[in-house]
């Protein structure tokens, strides 16, 4: 992970991405017991394209062959990590991005997004998945449900958080 985390820093200081934080399984592994993944979700404001509105991933992929980066479907292999780059696509994402936490792994400065804004993102995506996801992050008590409600109230995830809570029997305390 380090040599996958360097480069994603040296991106951010090149200006190839801006603020990014990392999301997704891998996220979810800095609050909860690990879990099988293949891939890194890394969340990243990216720059525009000139005069135009469209966001473009050919600056990522390109500085990223640069560097002796192969592309793998929709993902870069960078150091053995499959990473693939995700803009953020609305008000929730672009929130969990700005809020989330510094930390340092193998040494390596970084961020990952909160749990609380996991497990909305997790809510809102509602793939089976996510609702293993969700259940794992409230059996191992590592949301504050507080914020937690915040978040979801704030996007307009109310009601598909009680649809979870009445199909799974969550007790969230609250």
């Amino acid at each position: 992970m380090k040599t996958t985390l360097d480069m994603i820093n040296r991106m951010q200081g090149d200006g190839v991405i801006g603020e990014y934080a990392i999301g997704g399984a891998v996220g979810a592994t800095f609050y909860l017991e690990p879990s099988a993944t293949v891939d890194v979700d890394i969340f990243a404001m990216l720059p525009k394209a000139g005069s135009s509105s469209l966001l473009s991933l050919a600056p990522i992929y390109e500085y990223l062959k640069a560097h002796g980066c192969d592309a793998d479907g929709e993902h870069v292999v960078i150091g053995e990590w499959p990473v693939q780059f995700l803009p953020p696509s609305d008000a929730l994402e672009r929130e969990a991005l700005a809020e989330a936490t510094e930390t340092e792994i193998e040494g390596v400065k970084t961020r990952v997004m909160t749990a609380e804004h996991l497990v909305a993102i997790a809510v809102r995506t509602g793939r089976p998945k996510d609702h293993a996801r969700i259940l794992q992050f409230l059996e191992q008590d590592a949301v504050d449900t507080e914020k937690l409600n915040r978040v979801l109230a704030g996007h307009g995830l109310i009601a598909k958080w009680q649809q979870f809570k009445k199909k799974y029997g969550a007790d969230t305390n609250d």
